[in-house]
C-alpha cells in the first residue's frame, strides 16, 4: 500500500476531494446535507477555518479550505467533521450497514472512504483553476445543465457578493475550459 504523506503548511489553503463510503449516495437526501453542515459548524467553533470554496455531491464532495496563521492540520479537522456526521447520521438512520472485523479495528463504520485527497493550493492561479472546478463539478457529472443550478455549492455565495455572474460557467460542456491545470482524473475519483 502507498505511504500517503500530508503537505502541512502552517496558514495554507488547500483543495480536498471527500467520497462516502462505497460510493453511497448519501447526500442526496437534503436531511444528510444539514448534518454535514451541522458537523462542519460544531468544528469551525474548536477549530476555525475558512471554506473558500464547496460543491456537496450525492456522493463525495470538494472544498476549499483556508487555515489560520500558524495551524496546519486540516486532518484535526476532517477527523471531527467526519465524526460529528457519522454520528449524527447513524444515530438518525438506524439501520447500519454491516461493518468488517478489520473497519471494526480501525474504527470505520462505512460511511466515509479511510483517505481523501488533498492539494495545497499554490498560487491565485490555481486557487482559481480549483474553484472553478469545484462549481462546475455538478456539471461534470451530469447533475444539473448550469453550475447555478446545483443547490449545495458556494457558487451562490460568490454570485451573491459580485464574484461572479449567474450565468458563470453555462454553455460550457468541457470541464476543460475552466479549469486548465487540474488532473481531473487524480481529483476526482
Amino acid at each position: 500500500m502507498p505511504n500517503f504523506r500530508r503537505n502541512f503548511v502552517e496558514g495554507g489553503t488547500f483543495f480536498f476531494t471527500v467520497v462516502t463510503g462505497r460510493r453511497l449516495p448519501i447526500f442526496a437526501d437534503p436531511g444528510a446535507v444539514d448534518l454535514l453542515r451541522d458537523a462542519i459548524r460544531e468544528t469551525k467553533e474548536c477549530l476555525p477555518f475558512e471554506i473558500v470554496a464547496s460543491a456537496i455531491l450525492p456522493d463525495h464532495l470538494h472544498m476549499i479550505w483556508a487555515l489560520p496563521t500558524g495551524d496546519s492540520r486540516f486532518d484535526r479537522r476532517w477527523s471531527s467533521i467526519k465524526r460529528n456526521f457519522t454520528e449524527r447520521w447513524l444515530s438518525r438512520n438506524a439501520v447500519e450497514n454491516e461493518i468488517s472485523v478489520s473497519r471494526q479495528r480501525e474504527r470505520r463504520r462505512g460511511v466515509w472512504q479511510p483517505r481523501y485527497i488533498e492539494h495545497t493550493l499554490r498560487d491565485e492561479a490555481d486557487l482559481e483553476n480549483h474553484v472553478g472546478y469545484i462549481h462546475f463539478n455538478p456539471v461534470k457529472h451530469g447533475y444539473v445543465k448550469q453550475p447555478i443550478d446545483w443547490p449545495y455549492s458556494s457558487l451562490h455565495r460568490y454570485v451573491e457578493r459580485g464574484w461572479l455572474t449567474p450565468d458563470w460557467g453555462c454553455g460550457l460542456n468541457d470541464p476543460d475550459q475552466i479549469q486548465q491545470n487540474i488532473d481531473i482524473d487524480l481529483l476526482d475519483p
